[in-house]
């Protein structure tokens, strides 16, 4: 389910995200509605994601239906992810590496199960947990960014 939400998660962050621009002017007011952008402001926000869209016809379909799973989403869940993109974006390739791994042994197990598995996880030395990700490799990504 990762696999099929990350890419809906960086769409949503490239078109949501405020620029460094904004975030500055605005840090201690709320950010302006989307008709109180400037011209400027509202290409800075959509360049991103024109560019991949352009750079990548065959995905559009899926930019679509990730773009529809996003406005159905309540605002709680929006934050949600929002803040995984975040650490998702601050992450190396070897943590992501592992997040993926770790994702696909939990994401079949029942709430008890992946309560265990994830204690057993957070005992475990930053050299068991590399062994283990060696171990147990998340499938081969298909051809997703």
């Amino acid at each position: 389910m990762f696999r099929q939400t990350a890419p809906l998660l960086l769409l949503a962050a490239l078109v949501l995200a405020p620029t460094p621009v904004l975030a500055q002017e605005t840090r201690t007011e709320v950010l302006p509605a989307w008709d109180q952008l400037s011209p400027a402001q509202r290409e800075l926000l959509i360049a991103p994601v024109r560019d991949r869209w352009n750079r990548e016809p065959e995905k559009r379909e899926r930019f679509m239906a990730y773009a529809e799973r996003w406005k159905s989403m309540p605002q709680p869940q929006r934050e949600r992810a929002r803040h995984g993109m975040q650490r998702w974006e601050g992450m190396t390739p070897e943590q992501r590496e592992q997040a993926r791994a770790l994702f696909h042994a939990v994401r079949g197990l029942d709430k008890d199960a992946r309560h265990d598995f994830m204690e057993k996880w957070r005992q475990m030395t930053p050299q068991q947990r590399s062994d283990w990700v060696k171990t147990h490799p998340a499938p081969e990504r298909r051809g997703h960014d």
